[in-house]
């Protein structure tokens, strides 16, 4: 059985950084999902889609894999690049570059 454990990035609806250090461990799928006849849902015959194991760290995500004998795969977390910025460079004035033209209408 083929598993995928990765750390979850946030939601657009987050603006914390709270419930991101979990990894998680999910069954890749074995059958496709098709639309449902009826509503329109889409649905597939395999109901471990929707198993999603958590754990504190990588190591014991992996160790837990290894017990039940699965084959995994490690998605490489990404990281936040937060660059600083004040509020006043906002309203910096940067002077056009002085290439030797002039602006249209001066």
């Amino acid at each position: 059985m083929d598993v995928t454990i990765y750390r979850p990035s946030k939601s657009t609806m987050q603006s914390g950084r709270a419930k991101l250090e979990d990894w998680v461990l999910e069954y890749c799928l074995t059958s496709a999902r098709t639309p449902e006849s009826l509503m329109g849902w889409s649905s597939s015959a395999d109901t471990r889609n929707q198993v999603k194991l958590k754990f504190p760290t990588l190591e014991k995500a992996v160790e837990y894999a290894r017990t039940q004998n699965w084959s995994y795969t490690i998605l490489p977390c990404q990281e936040r690049i937060v660059t600083p910025k004040n509020y006043v460079d906002n309203f910096k004035y940067v002077p056009p570059e002085a290439d030797g033209t002039t602006a249209a209408g001066a």
